[in-house]
């Protein structure tokens, strides 16, 4: 898919608030307004205290929310995303079990607490691929490849999942880091870091946050996640936010991906268009980078090392507030760059 279709579909959840999703009409109206902390801390009240299964029932659970549309007698495995018999379940290898897309180990690892068992961020895989995973944070990139999951690409600190389940994947953490905030006991505080190596076992934190939002983005919604999340919603009555309201995401923490932000001298960036240019932000990786840039449309230039111009100027209004985006993909070197709006060339200054 290319990514002017991605954005025109990512638009489209947004225009239309929930497509397919069934969302009580008055579900999100103390969000109504809120940004920052306080948007995050309304959501936290909002879906907090869902109703609780024993890990024993999240057996069944997964078969209907996981259900492969194709096949009912079938689920669909979210990393190799192939179908499988629901029956075929268990800890052999050819078997699917129940993989925690936030590792249990990094907060709750006893299957009484909440978070243990709450299938917002619970999905079928098969046990090998399970195993593989482990406690590994998302990020892109690697050279290993699993045969029973070749999309799948991963090293010995990160773990990059097939397009097609990018952003599902990132809104399953988004969930994650707003229900669990720390404030009762058996439920920790739920972090996302901006990096690969914080994510160690009894350490409440996964990364890799430039990289969540990035595949946010890239791969919205779809009619399969909503009706995922309205079946969720059925059993524990509580909902994905960012699945019904994708601004949401940056509404929270496109502050906290710059505020975050260290400077790197070797990869400041300039520019020679006539405005004002803002700070530069490298979010720990240089390799991933972003720009404020003081015009008046206090655009948001994003860019990597790793290649040529990108896109243009594409204007996302319902995603970041007004703001325009210029995603832009720099040549694979140090120093400092010069961007011309009018042409769309990137340069070495």
């Amino acid at each position: 898919m290319n990514e002017c279709k991605m954005l025109c579909i990512f638009l489209l959840c947004i225009s239309t608030g929930k497509l397919l999703a069934d969302v009580p009409t008055d579900y999100y109206t103390e969000a109504t307004g809120k940004t920052g902390v306080a948007l995050k801390s309304v959501l936290h009240d909002i879906i907090a205290n869902h109703k609780r299964y024993s890990y024993k029932k999240v057996w069944d659970i997964l078969q209907e929310t996981d259900e492969d549309p194709n096949n009912t007698n079938n689920l669909i495995l979210i990393y190799s995303q192939q179908s499988l018999p629901k029956s075929q379940h268990g800890g052999n290898i050819g078997e699917w079990n129940r993989e925690h897309t936030w590792p249990k180990s990094h907060g709750f690892s006893q299957a009484g607490w909440p978070a243990y068992t709450d299938v917002h961020h619970l999905r079928p895989s098969l046990v090998t691929v399970n195993t593989a995973r482990g406690i590994l944070d998302f990020d892109n990139g690697g050279n290993k490849i699993l045969p029973e999951a070749p999309l799948v690409q991963y090293d010995n600190d990160s773990w990059e999942v097939p397009n097609e389940i990018k952003g599902d994947i990132a809104r399953g953490i988004f969930y994650m880091a707003v229900r669990y905030e720390g404030t009762v006991d058996n439920e920790p505080d739920l972090e996302i870091t901006d990096n690969v190596n914080e994510s160690q076992p009894n350490v409440t934190k996964i990364g890799k946050l430039a990289t969540l939002l990035e595949w946010h983005i890239q791969d919205p919604p779809n009619e399969q996640e909503l009706l995922r999340n309205d079946k969720i919603f059925e059993w524990q009555g509580n909902r994905n936010p960012f699945i019904d309201h994708p601004e949401y995401v940056a509404n929270i923490w496109q502050s906290d991906f710059h505020n975050s932000a260290s400077s790197n001298s070797s990869n400041n960036a300039t520019y020679d268009d006539g405005f004002d240019a803002g700070k530069q932000a490298c979010i720990s990786n240089p390799i991933s980078c972003g720009i404020i840039v003081l015009n008046d449309n206090d655009c948001i230039a994003n860019y990597s090392l790793a290649g040529q111009l990108h896109v243009p100027c594409v204007s996302v209004p319902d995603v970041f507030g007004g703001t325009t985006i210029y995603d832009i993909k720099m040549n694979q070197q140090a120093g400092a760059f010069t961007f011309d709006l009018d042409i769309g060339s990137v340069k070495p200054k």
